[in-house]
């Protein structure tokens, strides 16, 4: 049973973290909350079941055209709708809500309000020290932890991730000295697109696919960024994983856990805001908001 919980935490726990570390990389440097994130991984999910299914296609196409279609989405939203406000959270956040509702009912439209699913990109199960492990799960952890290190890499040692790092300290000063913030902006929103649409693919066989898949995860990430601490890149891992234990457990464990999963992650989210308002690692005690 040990393994079983192991197992599930990390496979939601990475989604989770994906997420999350996205839609605080666009808050840390902009100050945007992008409540239209979760979405995107609605629309991957959409996308893997078009090509695959309506379509006939193969995987590896599938995967491709419904990721970069998804960032170039979010890149127009970005430039048309949230680029002149981005300095108004109230007005992002209604905007954000707004397109997000737009797409659900479009969804609705086009797909019927069905809940739809994709085969397993990788089927079969492996078994690992006595527990059965399907081979999604490995992919999933997997290929999340192989970005999770690119992504390191690419925030700390590269000039890309020196321009998004002072934007996130001081966007006035990063202009000033010829940073583009608006560029570094879009470029934020992409990298946290592409890390919601992975997500949306590698769960499409596992989650529901419906116009309202969007909304739990939102819910889940929003607890996660508070928790961790808005801002914070590692304080939203480590809060991803936390949360992810606390659903598996009471999932597995307490009567009727499916539907009390939620009430006992709020429960853990207002101890740890009463021990720690600013969240586990709100920026307010880190020297870089990344």
């Amino acid at each position: 049973m040990i393994g079983t919980v192991i197992v599930l935490t990390l496979v939601q726990g990475f989604v989770y973290a994906m997420l999350a570390s996205g839609m605080n990389l666009v808050f840390g440097i902009g100050g945007m909350l992008n409540l239209t994130h979760t979405s995107y991984l609605m629309l991957a999910g959409y996308g893997m079941y078009y090509f695959t299914k309506d379509l006939g296609w193969g995987n590896l196409p599938s995967i491709s055209l419904s990721i970069v279609g998804v960032i170039l989405l979010s890149i127009l939203i970005y430039r048309f709708f949230l680029d002149k406000v981005r300095h108004h959270a109230e007005t992002i956040l209604l905007i954000t809500v707004a397109l997000a509702l737009i797409i659900q009912e479009t969804m609705l439209l086009v797909f019927g309000d069905y809940y739809l699913s994709t085969a397993r990109l990788i089927p079969g199960v492996i078994e690992i020290l006595g527990v059965r492990v399907p081979n999604q799960y490995l992919l999933i952890i997997g290929v999340t932890g192989v970005l999770f290190i690119i992504l390191w890499l690419v925030l700390t040692k590269t000039k890309l991730g020196l321009a998004l790092g002072a934007s996130a300290s001081d966007s006035e000063v990063a202009g000033l000295v010829g940073i583009n913030t608006s560029k570094t902006m879009q470029i934020s929103i992409g990298i946290a697109t592409f890390l919601a649409a992975v997500a949306g693919v590698l769960v499409a066989s596992l989650w529901t696919i419906s116009p309202s898949m969007w909304l739990d995860p939102i819910l889940m990430i929003l607890v996660v960024l508070i928790m961790g601490g808005l801002g914070s890149l590692k304080g939203s891992i480590i809060a991803a994983f936390i949360i992810a234990l606390v659903e598996v457990l009471t999932q597995l464990f307490v009567p009727n856990g499916v539907h009390l999963s939620t009430p006992f992650v709020m429960i853990v989210l207002i101890i740890v805001l009463l021990v720690k308002p600013e969240g586990l690692f709100g920026i307010t005690l880190e020297s870089e908001k990344l």
